[in-house]
């Protein structure tokens, strides 16, 4: 039987894209080339018709058969520890539950960003890509609980997604929290080798095998302001959708985050 034992499991806009390869290219580790197989996200097949703009195309890449989600560790050498990044398994209180079930000793790793941030950057990407209608970012996230209604997928839930002291409270009621290693965005940002270390060390393999994380893909600011990200007035507005969430991921985590609700 051929499942990992590691997961980086969210979240979206974090660094996840540059941590996954970075890990991949440890000797001790295994990464199959397929990224985000989204395996825990359904129990079956996923829907075939509906949600929103592309969602039907990205519904069709998950790999959902438990045979062909296990064949994707077959090529790991012997000896190595396997993984998979899926960034969505966090949110996906479901997903927890899979994973708890499936994999009972695994290990988990969630890079946590600005939740403003990261959902202006989780826009920025999908209006990039021409497939969010909404030209105005405040606008798409009012628009948010109607489109959850209406069943689209994960990447559109700007805001639900930065609720992160939620989803790990749900998540540690399932996995014993010392199983799970937590990151900062910042930190990956700015100490990348450092950061990876960390991640090598809770995986329990060599560290000072990385020598460098590849820069995640930075798009354009689509707004064309100055320095990207979203605008003061933007921020303020979203600020009080994390009021009561940013103290419960202080609480977990012993960071301070004043930088998150100023």
């Amino acid at each position: 039987m051929s499942l990992p034992d590691f997961l980086i499991i969210g979240a979206p806009k974090t660094g996840t894209s540059a941590l996954h390869r970075a890990l991949a290219g440890h000797p001790e580790l295994f990464l199959p080339s397929v990224k985000e197989p989204k395996f825990f996200l359904t129990d079956g097949p996923p829907p075939s018709t509906g949600g929103g703009p592309g969602d039907v195309a990205t519904w069709g890449e998950h790999v959902w058969r438990r045979d062909d989600y296990e064949a994707l560790f077959d090529p790991a050498p012997p000896g190595t520890r396997r993984g998979e990044g899926t960034v969505f398994y966090l949110y996906d209180r479901d997903a927890h539950r899979r994973i708890a079930e499936l994999l009972p000793a695994v290990r988990l790793i969630a890079v946590l960003r600005d939740p403003v941030e990261r959902a202006h950057s989780n826009w920025s990407h999908l209006r990039e890509a021409g497939l969010e209608p909404e030209a105005d970012f405040l606008a798409a996230c009012r628009a948010e609980p109607e489109r959850r209604a209406d069943g689209w997928a994960h990447f559109w839930h700007y805001v639900a997604q930065g609720s992160y002291g939620e989803q790990l409270d749900h998540l540690t009621g399932l996995v014993d929290p010392e199983r799970t290693l937590l990151l900062r965005y910042r930190d990956l940002r700015d100490e990348p080798v450092a950061t990876a270390d960390r991640v090598c060390a809770f995986l329990g393999v060599a560290t000072g095998r990385i020598p460098e994380v590849p820069r995640h893909h930075v798009r354009p600011d689509v707004s064309g302001r100055a320095g990207g990200g979203p605008s003061a007035e933007e921020r303020a507005a979203l600020l009080p959708a994390f009021a009561d969430d940013v103290p419960r991921v202080e609480a977990r985590t012993g960071w301070d985050l004043t930088d998150w609700v100023r």
